[in-house]
């Protein structure tokens, strides 16, 4: 059954996917969320950072604050850590001290060295194609009781569904903004092509093989030449009705 505290987050996480205008940003949002609910639950001072994985393209890193991306790629940059090891086994993982556990020894060295001695990594499920983990972190030992554990765990259920959905629009805009891209592209060289077949009176394969080989003889875009050419004969920069 949901809960009115549920909903509300639900509701929370709703409004920020619709005013936020990339992923990136609603991942900021969503890992300062994130923190308030855990220091909240705890009663101490927890920061977040969070990282997404998606196939194809850069890992996004986002955080509560310039210091909780700080400590989040640390582990990113030794490569294991509690947040990848709840990635790798889709399951919550916690350090309690990073004095005495025995698990990532170089990681837990880094964590002292800037005053972090907890950390927790929470997987969230956001499909087969991403992975996405928030990763806690608290400067005392043992702050993420099983109490504070539950509250971390019940927060990324929620928050998987609200970025599964955010990862999906972004990815509709991408999409979008490929096919945008294409379009002035492909108007562009069209452009050319029939500027060239009426300069040297031949075919459209001619033109286009002409193009070719400017573009090749400079090393550039078959685009970017079109649009040199048409940008010298118009004597202005050339815009086409895809430009929003």
């Amino acid at each position: 059954m949901t809960t009115s505290s549920e909903r509300e987050r639900v509701l929370e996480l709703q409004d920020l996917i619709i005013s936020s205008e990339s992923v990136a940003e609603f991942l900021g949002h969503l890992s300062s969320l994130a923190a308030t609910a855990l220091s909240r639950a705890s009663g101490s001072t927890v920061e977040v950072g969070v990282t997404l994985k998606r196939r194809r393209r850069t890992d996004t890193v986002a955080g509560s604050s310039p210091h909780a991306i700080k400590l989040d790629r640390i582990e990113q940059q030794l490569g294991d850590g509690p947040c990848i090891q709840a990635l790798r086994v889709k399951s919550t993982v916690l350090l309690g001290d990073v004095r005495s556990d025995p698990r990532w020894p170089d990681y837990q060295a880094e964590l002292e060295k800037v005053g972090c001695y907890s950390t927790l990594g929470v997987p969230l499920d956001i499909g087969e194609d991403s992975q996405a983990a928030l990763n806690f972190f608290a400067s005392e030992t043992n702050v993420f009781t099983d109490g504070v554990v539950r509250e971390a765990e019940d927060f990324a259920d929620i928050a998987g569904r609200a970025l599964r959905l955010a990862v999906r629009l972004g990815s509709v805009q991408n999409l979008a903004d490929d096919l945008k891209s294409a379009m002035q592209s492909r108007t562009s060289i069209d452009l050319a092509c029939g500027v060239i077949m009426g300069q040297n009176r031949c075919s459209q394969e001619e033109a286009m093989a002409i193009l070719g080989k400017v573009s090749s003889h400079r090393n550039q875009k078959l685009r970017v030449v079109a649009e040199e050419m048409l940008g010298n004969i118009s004597g202005a920069k050339v815009s086409t009705h895809f430009d929003g």
